[in-house]
């Protein structure tokens, strides 16, 4: 793998330091490393370790800077052929992200602090992989900045043991006692707290020794003033000393006997508890965030509340007086250190991270309605499974009122359902719906709907790769499509025409449902209270094709008179329907004089209709979602065909008989007629001779 890391800097400091021990093992094992960074005097030990770095100003926060610093750093990504772009804090984290979205490479996030939370912070959650310090930083990226659990990756800092050699407190204890504390000379490190504290140990402790290591930032000046005129004022000017930034920290640490973490705000990690653990120095740290992930308080060491001078004086002086609590301490948290927070497990987790990144991928397919399309795009969703197969998890949008068809599809790991008439109505639906998609990070999205809404939302995922038809009707959003020619091909093979874009290829065009096993016994419930005997043949007849297309229904004299004349031969009619087809049922079974139907309208869901039809020696409907419903389940059926076109909306299948009359006004598309000829003309002789077909 071609591994690009970018971060502010490359001078000494726990994020730079993590840096070099991942370019060092990247390299050790034959992969490429490369760091962008504002340069600084580890680039030199970078470079020595067979790392490549390019110094770029991508520490500044000028919004003119990131933008120039974005081409450069693409032209670095090509040149290197970089796989993977991993961002280490916020102002690179803003240049890598949009550079990774013009070269389509993955782009990794390690969230090294507790940011605020604002929207400059936010692009540290837009990794396709957010990696964190502590479950302390987890929580706080998944509450305050929305990123999706399963996008999360704890990877703890790490030491190299190599480093550091550990020596026990007990032996290294001298005359003089020794107590540090380590970090950059600003107020959240807790330095005029640590100040007032060891005033008090200084009364307890004879020999006193305290050493301050770290610099201030030049806009903490004042800070690092304030910190000195507190010792002066306490009179520990005596015994402390400033060392300033040390890059030497184990040769520190040797002649440590205790350290001091008095960060007052929540601490993302704490490199420098585990650095002094592995050196065998005990730790007394403020009990702040990732911190409680190294300190088993009691255990390994000693946590205190933040700014609480007193109770950190009474653990020091407690450990001064205990060396055998002291020897204890070091001891557990050394092992806990070799077995939880050793350089080489680091490694090993980011590469698996990496590798993961790298085979498995995200693709949205997004298709709201109707109930007919959703159970066409089947076929669709199979031929994609089969296609990605476990490499990618793919995720479905559907409609409120379809969403039950794919409850159980064994061909998506997430079903994602929209309303548009209730919570995802309007712009502001619509936005809210877009911003749930976006913290998805889909890798791919392949939009069968094919309206103006989809594609407006597919491009608000933001993904990098969008299919779908040019069909103008905002079909410009979408960066892979093809144009909508109006040919007349199944709707099946239409729908392939997307997908061929991806090299999958129309092998399967069956559909499929798949109905549980409580559905079954709902069905043969329903049955057997009609009292229907083992060896009665039934004949499924849909009452309508919906509310809307009254032009498709055929009239309810001729499925009289087919019911009439199907129980003349003993055999039953069972009527399928929505509960809007509840009254056209009534009317019906008021006309049927011989044999009564079995009127299942608005008992059944679309599962159970699934199951009621594999009920059924032959089904009857016109241009309906139950037409398909009767091709996913394999039973034959008698498709009744009038203003629409069969070319266009006939499911393959193979035991099917079509009846449409050729008329010159038809296809027409119409919702309403006066006439309704189309269907009228299709007579009850035509329909029984094609059910006899069939059951022979």
């Amino acid at each position: 793998m071609n591994i690009l890391q970018i971060l502010p800097e490359l001078n000494v400091g726990g994020v730079e330091t993590g840096t070099l021990d991942l370019a060092k093992y990247l390299v050790k094992d034959g992969h490429k490393a490369v760091v962008v960074s504002a340069g600084g005097e580890l680039v030199k030990d970078l470079e020595s370790l067979g790392a490549i770095h390019y110094q770029l100003p991508v520490h500044k926060k000028s919004i003119f800077t990131m933008i120039k610093m974005v081409p450069l750093l693409v032209d670095i990504i090509k040149k290197e052929e970089i796989d993977i772009v991993h961002a280490r804090s916020r102002v690179p984290a803003w240049i890598a992200y949009f550079a990774c979205r013009k070269t389509k490479k993955i782009f990794i996030t390690t969230c090294h602090g507790y940011y605020k939370k604002h929207l400059f912070s936010h692009v540290m959650g837009w990794g396709k992989r957010v990696i964190v310090l502590s479950n302390s930083i987890g929580r706080h990226m998944v509450d305050d900045f929305g990123v999706p659990y399963e996008r999360i990756r704890l990877i703890p800092r790490s030491v190299d043991l190599d480093k550091f050699k550990f020596i026990s407190p007990d032996i290294k204890r001298g005359l003089e006692f020794h107590v540090g504390i380590i970090g950059r000379l600003t107020p959240i490190k807790g330095h005029l707290y640590f100040i007032k504290a060891m005033a008090k140990v200084a009364r307890v402790v004879p020999h006193l020794k305290i050493w301050i290591v770290g610099d201030s930032p030049p806009s903490k000046d004042s800070y690092k003033e304030q910190v000195k005129v507190l010792v002066k004022r306490l009179g520990l000017w005596h015994c402390t000393e400033f060392l300033g930034v040390q890059r030497d920290i184990p040769a520190i640490l040797n002649h440590l006997d205790l350290l001091v973490l008095a960060t007052t705000t929540q601490e993302a990690f704490g490199r420098v508890i585990i650095e002094a653990q592995a050196a065998g120095v005990p730790v007394i740290a403020t009990k702040v965030g990732g911190v409680v992930d190294i300190i088993d308080d009691e255990k390994t060491g000693l946590l205190i509340p933040p700014k609480d001078y007193t109770s950190m004086s009474q653990a020091v002086i407690r450990i001064f007086k205990d060396k055998e609590l002291a020897r204890n301490f070091a001891e557990a948290a050394y092992k806990k250190i070799k077995e939880n927070y050793n350089i080489e497990l680091m490694v090993k987790n980011t590469l698996c991270i990496y590798q993961d990144a790298m085979k498995n991928f995200k693709t949205l397919i997004i298709k709201f309605s109707s109930l007919g399309d959703i159970i066409l795009s089947t076929a669709a969703i199979r031929a994609i499974r089969d296609k990605f197969m476990n490499n990618h998890k793919i995720s479905f949008l559907v409609g409120e009122e379809s969403k039950e068809v794919l409850l159980t599809c064994p061909y998506i790991e997430e079903l994602l359902v929209c309303d548009f008439k209730n919570k995802d109505k309007g712009i502001k639906g619509m936005l809210r719906l877009s911003e749930i998609l976006r913290k998805n990070n889909f890798d791919i999205v392949i939009d069968l709907q094919n309206n103006r809404r989809s594609h407006i939302l597919s491009a608000l995922t933001f993904v990098l790769d969008r299919y779908g038809y040019d069909n103008k009707k905002f079909g410009f959003l979408l960066n892979h499509r093809i144009k909508d020619e109006k040919t007349d091909i199944v709707p099946v093979a239409h729908q392939f025409r997307i997908l061929k874009m991806l090299d999958i290829d129309l092998k399967n065009p069956s559909l499929e449902l798949w109905p549980s096993d409580e559905d079954e016994r709902y069905i043969d419930n329903l049955i057997n209270t009609e009292w229907v005997s083992l060896n009665q043949r039934l004949i499924g007849m849909n009452m309508s094709a919906s509310q809307r297309w009254l032009t498709k229904n055929w009239p309810l004299r001729h499925i009289s008179k087919l019911c009439e004349e199907l129980g003349y031969k003993g055999i039953r009619v069972v009527l399928t329907g929505t509960e809007k087809d509840v009254s056209r049922a009534n009317e019906l079974m008021s006309m049927v004089k011989n044999l009564r139907p079995l009127n299942s309208c608005g008992k059944t869901s679309v599962n159970q209709l699934a199951c009621l039809m594999k009920k059924c020696s032959v089904y009857i409907t016109a241009d309906s979602a139950p037409l398909h419903i009767a091709a996913a389940v394999g039973v034959p059926f008698v498709a009744l065909f009038g203003p629409t076109d069969p070319k266009r909306h006939l499911p393959a299948a193979e035991d099917c008989v079509l009846i449409k009359k050729d008329l010159a006004c038809s296809p027409c598309y119409k919702s309403k007629c006066k006439s309704g000829k189309c269907m009228e003309l299709i007579r009850p002789e035509e329909v029984l001779e094609a059910i006899n077909k069939l059951l022979k």
